[in-house]
């Protein structure tokens, strides 16, 4: 049975979620959160307190981790029940879920996780290698990137309208660095699927990008 799939990749910042939420709500589609999956990861390594360098323990919590999505007009995430959305967007969570995203082993059991969310009528996933590996078969991908500068503006205006502290500096050096690992890595580096659509969001609306995407469906 054939299900349609839309792969959004790009690195982070670059209103993947937002527009991947947005247009998979405008088709009636399934939502994938690739990113979330690795995040979620990355708390229940915090929780358990696993040796980062033990990477046979990690992969045991990839394996027994039970996730939920909720993605009605914002995504909640569940953790073993427990809802963790509020620790997605932490730097640390962020940091980690792209340390451990570079292991070969923890990408292998997580992929079909991934795939699972497959079904019908259709679904948008939102990621770093959608397009590239999980679902290289999809016919409608789209790459979505922006500056560094862009980005870190972003991410700094997000945590400040939530009363968190934070530095632009840090913060751009930060997604340098993430950038590097993503594409340096040697499993699934971020790259754009040579049959995908380039978006650069740095001057653009969300709005805009949106109906950029929708367009490509149709």
């Amino acid at each position: 049975m054939y299900i349609p799939v839309l792969t959004i990749d790009g690195p982070s910042g670059a209103g993947k979620g937002t527009v991947s939420r947005l247009v998979a709500k405008k088709l009636g589609w399934h939502y994938l959160d690739s990113g979330s999956i690795y995040r979620s990861l990355a708390i229940a390594l915090q929780k358990t307190l696993v040796d980062l360098a033990d990477v046979e323990d990690i992969v045991k919590v990839a394996q027994t981790m039970a996730l939920e999505f909720d993605c009605g007009d914002a995504l909640i995430v569940k953790l073993n029940g427990e809802d963790i959305t509020g620790r997605l967007g932490l730097e640390s969570t962020g940091n980690l879920a792209s340390q451990i995203a570079a292991l070969p082993e923890v990408r292998r059991v997580l992929l079909q996780k991934q795939q699972d969310f497959r079904q019908l009528p259709g679904l948008v996933a939102d990621g770093r290698d959608m397009g590239t590996v999980v679902f290289p078969d999809a016919e409608n991908k789209v790459f979505l990137t922006a500056s560094a500068e862009k980005r870190a503006e972003r991410r700094y205006k997000q945590l400040i309208e939530k009363e968190i502290d934070a530095n632009l500096v840090m913060i751009k050096n930060e997604i340098d660095a993430r950038d590097r690992r993503d594409m340096e890595r040697e499993t699934a580096p971020l790259a754009m699927a040579s049959d995908a659509l380039y978006i650069d969001s740095s001057v653009m609306t969300i709005e805009a990008v949106v109906e950029e995407v929708l367009n490509l469906i149709r």
